[in-house]
């Protein structure tokens, strides 16, 4: 069943500790770790799906949810209850992405037609498009910088690679609890560091 068709849910029983998506997001707002995994572990079906849908490439569509993830702990607290469900906030942002890394291809692929048939003058567009990509890899590569080791280690292997939190304390040889720290304390220096230029900000 379509995530984003699914009949609304049932209350829950009063004494039940399962958060929803809605309490969890404005604990990601403030920067909480362990409700930031919670929402990841709710919306991550979703998001691939929808990434799915317009990708066909299954890797690509790995890189493009974990980039939701991304602006969605970067872009918590601007979420709007009254606009939507969180689900469909996040629905939003991975058909916005994926469709971003569809144009991004085809802009690739039509640069290599042109150059190919001897025309290699980029036009404004492609120009501004490709100083900007520039700008935040670099933006995130000097903030990733600005992390431990452990940090760095910890946030590359769970957001860029997939881990969960204990395939990367197994992988680092690390205590379970010393990496959920480690890995809440590199993310909120993250969202600071690259917070600070507005970069990758939704369009």
């Amino acid at each position: 069943m379509d995530p984003m068709n699914e009949a609304p849910r049932p209350p829950r029983p009063v004494g039940d500790p399962s958060p929803t998506a809605g309490d969890l997001v404005p604990r990601v707002a403030r920067g909480d770790e362990e409700a930031f995994g919670a929402l990841y572990d709710l919306l991550a079906p979703q998001v691939f799906g929808v990434v799915r849908r317009v990708l066909r490439n299954p890797s690509h569509a790995e890189e493009v949810s974990q980039e939701v993830f991304v602006e969605i702990w970067r872009t918590a607290s601007r979420f709007d209850p009254s606009r939507g469900s969180v689900r469909t906030w996040a629905a939003t942002l991975a058909h916005r992405r994926a469709v971003d890394r569809v144009r991004s291809e085809q802009a690739s692929t039509d640069r290599e037609r042109r150059a190919a048939a001897g025309d290699n003058s980029p036009s404004y567009d492609q120009v501004v498009e490709e100083v900007t990509a520039s700008l935040e890899q670099e933006q995130v590569r000097r903030c990733l910088g600005s992390l431990t080791d452990l940090q760095r280690q910890a946030v590359t292997l769970a957001y860029y690679v997939g881990y969960n939190y204990r395939e990367v304390a197994e992988h680092l040889g690390a205590n379970l609890a010393t990496v959920k720290t480690r890995m809440r304390d590199g993310l909120v220096r993250l969202r600071d560091c690259i917070g600070g230029v507005e970069l990758g900000a939704p369009r």
